[in-house]
């Protein structure tokens, strides 16, 4: 490759092909193995005997485990690569999907739900850091935003399935539905475990259907990046800058897994009764979210700008929501409130993690993120876990709604507020 006038759009284009697709489908599985507990509960919670506030809390309960496991890790991906890291990262959390199926009361809920935590611990952070090692941060926007498609895809194509296989497969070698959607949703990962394995590169260096020529241009490229500062990890948990973004990110987070975890929940509130039709409305609001995602995040690299795309769309999913809590005796009004916040909710997102991939140098950057995406999942441990306590207490989803609308507002200011270089 020697035409430097038009090789680099040609190459990320490549880059874009080659590891972005196994990327997405590893994560679209990830998510659909946290949330898929919201379909599951439709049938599970009169099977084994759950209350609302269990299922809030074992919904929530991934979260812990998963932060506690974070940091380390990422700081561990750096030392034996990406490759092995989620190898390792899916084979386990595919088989603790898997055994879902064994719930039996509250307290295995609990414990499984939690080492599936555990086990996922790091993949996220992960796969944003692996993004760095190929994308520099005028690329990266766009980059994300395709990589967190599978957080609305998983949403979007698991409500439809996952009803499907809980209603159709009822009773099947003498098992309920939901306990082969968890078998049926979990064992895949192993599948797609084998795949990282035997295909992933770690570096570009080590990409074998790169030419030496495309090889020099991404190293130049992203040396122009790191020559702009270095941080080591202890920096990082020095840096006030760092724990604003987390604190950003905690309140998205919140809104996200509060919709994710308890849509199908809010749907049934709303006067749906067929699991099937739940499914189906369940993925309308991430259709739209995917569409937003990329539309975005594309306006967003090609502006340069961050900070205002992200808070922006958090203030807006704020609104919305408040109006869907607000209005939940109007069928058709609220559903298009919870469209138009889930679809924010989710633009806000990819477009933040453009921020701190952008400001974090060096080999912290790996940990940084991480410190980030575990202080900020600890929303989607509180969230779900306080509207399951207001809907015991109250019968209704409407003040839970109404506490993440608090948190999406305080998510929106921290992050305009927080002034990185280049957001």
């Amino acid at each position: 490759m020697t035409n430097t006038a038009v090789a680099p759009d040609a190459l990320y284009r490549r880059v874009g092909w080659r590891i972005l697709p196994l990327l997405i489908l590893c994560y679209t599985f990830a998510y659909l193995d946290r949330v898929n507990i919201g379909f599951a509960k439709l049938q599970m919670q009169e099977d084994v005997g759950i209350s609302e506030s269990v299922y809030g809390l074992a919904a929530g309960i991934f979260f812990l485990g998963y932060v506690i496991f974070e940091v380390p890790s990422n700081l561990l991906l750096t030392k034996i690569g990406t490759r092995k890291t989620i190898f390792r990262i899916m084979i386990l959390w595919g088989l603790t999907s898997a055994a879902m199926m064994f719930v039996s009361d509250a307290t295995s809920f609990y414990v499984l739900r939690f080492l599936l935590g555990v086990f996922e611990a790091g993949f996220a952070p992960g796969i944003i850091f692996y993004l760095t090692y190929w994308y520099p941060p005028a690329r990266m926007a766009a980059a994300v935003g395709l990589l967190m498609l599978p957080g609305p895809m998983g949403s979007m194509l698991g409500g439809p399935v996952s009803s499907w296989l809980i209603t159709h497969f009822e009773g099947v070698a003498g098992l309920h539905g939901w306990q082969w959607m968890f078998l049926l949703e979990g064992l895949p990962c192993v599948v797609l475990a084998v795949i990282v394995w035997m295909t992933l590169a770690d570096t570009p260096d080590q990409a074998k259907w790169l030419s030496t020529e495309e090889k020099e241009l991404l190293r130049r490229d992203l040396a122009v990046d790191q020559d702009k500062g270095k941080h080591d990890f202890r920096q990082v948990l020095r840096d006030p800058r760092v724990y604003a973004l987390a604190i950003g990110y905690f309140c998205l987070i919140s809104g996200l897994y509060a919709v994710s975890f308890w849509l199908p929940t809010i749907l049934k509130e709303n006067g749906l009764t067929d699991t099937v039709t739940i499914g189906l409305y369940s993925a309308l609001p991430y259709a739209f979210a995917i569409v937003l995602m990329i539309v975005l995040g594309r306006r967003s690299d090609r502006t340069g700008e961050r900070r205002l795309h992200s808070s922006i769309t958090a203030l807006i999913s704020a609104i919305a929501l408040a109006v869907a809590a607000f209005t939940a005796s109007s069928f058709a009004v609220s559903l298009i409130a919870i469209i138009v916040a889930t679809a924010c909710m989710w633009a806000s997102y990819s477009v933040f993690w453009a921020m701190p991939s952008a400001y974090l140098k060096g080999t912290a950057a790996a940990g940084g993120i991480a410190l980030i995406n575990s202080i900020g999942l600890l929303g989607g441990f509180i969230s779900p876990t306080l509207i399951g306590f207001v809907k015991d207490a109250t019968g209704s989803t409407v003040v839970g709604l109404l506490s993440i609308v608090a948190l999406l507002l305080i998510g929106s200011v921290a992050i305009y507020a927080n002034r990185l270089p280049a957001s």
